[in-house]
């Protein structure tokens, strides 16, 4: 039977020219009406993709094949972009914004090269390959948010996203109510060409934009997030017994005499993990990771699954949770509630002590969790023997030492194999009632944190080498080892520091990292070093393969442990389930089935955590700038985090980053050194560099484009 993969296939394997249509039907063999009619469908479609490219001449071929290059733009505000090809060694590539031919931020699209990478050997700098759009295979934004701004016969709306590229023509019909200043969801109705601006219609009035909660719902619709459950979804999940069946209780392992706790989050709802630990007589621990067994709710292809799936992930943002699943299971019959029978899925595993998994098993099970901790509480208790709360819970005391006993172990095997250990502390900005910026914290890992990480860890490894072995369809989180190139910038920053990364090559162990950050633990340039090492490394995502976690130095490594908020971690318990139901095998037809599935699931579940990350970020970063405001006009200590040919980025202590533009530093001309991370005076030969200390004056903060500026005081 005829396929895109055959045509395909053929074409790069078999072809040694581009083919007409009818070229590729003999060469096929089809020979009938409706077999003419499939292959011109099919090609269409492939040329739709991007897999296929038609030349001017009207013969098909590879894009590769006639030296062009799909993948995504990323526009920068200035107006030029870069071709981002993912899943390639092909480094990004440079487009000018006359040669972007009406591209957008996210577009898919065809670029010809107009010229490759190279280097300049009087310069001694590498520099990009230059293209230019030919092709836009798929738009990306169809809705853009924005502040409309009224005229008398037309409007026009401001994207709060300067990558859009230019203001949005609203003619005066398609107002819909909006009054100058408010901010709006517009609908692109006509995309932007050379002579004239896009144009589109409001279709939604989110609010003026000074108006308490306008700014958060901004970012909501600007990524396009969702905003409640369709009905049918919550009538299904309402419908949801909150009693577990009795014969339900049959099938399944009883561990509700095991003694477990959770532990999270003073404000969290969604508890989807417990742990229990039991030492043995043999000296070995029995560790238990016991996960909401999500699975036996939200089945295959049912009306929940089809939700969770389009949104892939829990976003959290500043001032609110955009949950996965509906409420009633989320905090309700899946959460681990204390005191209450739950459905799990148990991985209970033998450890020794030296932190290898010796025995493992992994089964349906029904628990009862015997009290909700809390990360700061059992911190108290097994660091500061606080002895009111070692006397309130002096049953569980036994047993959280074990816990704290069998992470330190785990954790010394882990760093022992290379395991990437950054010490970073993270920041959290804590609102008013209004949603108003009052402070900024810093929060450090406690022990309690740690037990729950390296419980986790343990269990989301072993699940994923027993499916691996199987040999089943499977998801992994995977994160492969950054690119040679990337490894090579950063070691010249490393050197004019003093330190190198051994073993740079074609390969590298995440040893290699971890042995930086170890050596450079407690120096004035750790946090910059650490920084460098984490920019420098590729960004974790879902794969059918298991292709190996860098930052864990992992072979197998899954997400086994949120089915609540994650859907891979959902998708594999009911791979997982379905196996323990029919003997460990699956037919031939079903595992066609799953791979197809899994591959989907792989990609949606990235792409939206990346959108959920961006979504995440913009909202901390708009507080931010938003808390910096009253502070215009004061001096700051601060470190410089980042170099580039318009000037240094800067962090202050609180955390909170902001521009030091080149046209500020006027006691010289200052030029670029890329592979020293610094910028050096012409003149005066005066260096700022990565982690160089300044005092800095905050001269500008702008929320409407979340932008903090600063000038040099003194250097120190």
């Amino acid at each position: 039977m005829l396929s895109k993969e055959a045509i395909v296939s053929y074409i790069e394997n078999e072809a040694v020219r581009p083919l007409s249509e009818a070229e590729l039907a003999e060469q096929l063999g089809i020979d009938t009406v409706e077999g003419l009619v499939q292959l011109k469908g099919l090609l269409q479609e492939l040329e739709g993709e991007g897999a296929l490219v038609l030349s001017r001449k009207k013969r098909y071929g590879l894009p590769s094949q006639f030296n062009l290059l799909i993948g995504t733009i990323s526009r920068h505000p200035k107006g030029f972009g870069f071709l981002v090809v993912e899943d390639s060694d092909v480094d990004d590539v440079y487009i000018h914004s006359s040669e972007l031919n009406g591209a957008m931020n996210g577009d898919k699209v065809i670029v010809r090269l107009k010229r490759p990478a190279g280097f300049d050997s009087r310069t001694m700098t590498k520099f990009r390959a230059e293209g230019e759009v030919i092709r836009i295979l798929q738009r990306k934004v169809q809705q853009v948010v924005g502040t409309f701004e009224n005229s008398k016969h037309f409007g026009f709306v401001v994207p709060d996203d300067k990558r859009f590229g230019s203001d949005v023509f609203i003619a005066k019909d398609n107002f819909n109510g909006a009054r100058n200043g408010m901010k709006v969801l517009v609908e692109i109705t006509s995309w932007p060409q050379k002579t004239r601006s896009a144009e589109g219609k409001i279709v939604q009035i989110i609010g003026y934009k000074d108006s308490p909660g306008v700014d958060i719902l901004s970012i909501i619709f600007g990524h396009d997030l969702p905003q409640g459950f369709p009905v049918e979804v919550l009538e299904y999940a309402e419908a949801i017994p909150e009693k577990i069946p009795t014969e339900e209780l049959a099938k399944r392992q009883d561990l509700r005499d095991v003694q477990m706790i959770t532990i999270d989050g003073d404000d969290a709802k969604d508890l989807d993990d417990a742990v229990s630990v039991q030492h043995l007589p043999n000296g070995n621990y029995l560790l238990g990771v016991h996960i909401a067994d999500v699975g036996h709710y939200v089945t295959e292809d049912n009306v929940l699954d089809k939700e969770a799936l389009e949104r892939a992930t829990s976003i959290y943002l500043i001032d609110r949770v955009i949950p996965m699943l509906p409420q009633k299971l989320s905090n309700g019959v899946c959460s681990l509630n204390a005191g209450e029978d739950r459905l799990a899925m148990t991985c209970m595993m033998e450890v020794d002590n030296k932190g290898v998994v010796v025995a493992h098993e992994i089964f349906e099970s029904v628990i009862h969790v015997d009290y909700r901790m809390t990360y700061k509480n059992v911190t108290k208790m097994l660091v500061e023997q606080d002895e009111a709360l070692c006397e309130q819970y002096k049953v569980l005391l036994p047993m959280l030492k074990d816990m704290e006993a069998l992470q330190g172990i785990l954790e010394r095997k882990r760093i022992h194999r290379g395991a990437i250990e950054f010490h970073a502390p993270e920041s959290k900005v804590i609102l008013d009632k209004k949603g108003k910026p009052v402070r900024i914290e810093w929060r450090e890992s406690g022990i309690a944190d740690k037990i729950i990480e390296e419980f986790m860890l343990c269990a989301n490894e072993t699940v994923a080498e027993h499916y691996f072995w199987m040999e089943v369809p499977f998801l992994y989180r995977v994160h492969e080892e950054p690119k040679t190139e990337d490894v090579m910038e950063v070691n010249k920053f490393l050197q004019a520091l003093g330190y190198s990364i051994k073993g740079a090559g074609n390969t590298i162990h995440p040893k290699a990292y971890q042995s930086i950050v170890e050596e450079v633990a407690g120096k004035p340039e750790e946090q910059i070093v650490n920084t460098v090492l984490l920019r420098s490394m590729q960004h974790a995502r879902y794969d059918t393969e298991a292709l190996g976690h860098f930052g864990l130095s992992a072979q197998y490594y899954s997400h086994f442990t949120s089915p609540i908020r994650r859907y891979p971690d959902l998708a594999i318990h009911r791979v997982i389930k379905e196996l323990l139901h029919n003997g460990n095998r699956l037919n031939e037809k079903r595992i066609a089935v799953l791979n197809k599935k899994m591959a989907h699931y792989a990609m949606q579940s990235s792409q939206r955590e990346k959108v959920a990350e961006d979504a995440e970020r913009d909202s901390v970063d708009l507080k931010k700038v938003e808390f910096m405001q009253p502070h215009v006009g004061e001096t700051f200590t601060a470190k410089i985090s980042g170099v580039t040919n318009f000037g240094l980025f800067v962090q202050l202590d609180n955390s909170i980053e902001g521009l030091v533009h080149i046209s500020t530093l006027v006691d010289d001309f200052y030029q670029f050194r890329p592979e020293s991370f610094s910028l050096l005076g012409e003149h005066s030969r005066k260096v700022y560099q990565l982690g160089q200390v300044l005092q800095v004056r905050l001269t500008r903060v702008s929320v409407e484009e979340r932008q903090i500026d600063f000038e040099v005081v003194k250097e120190t």
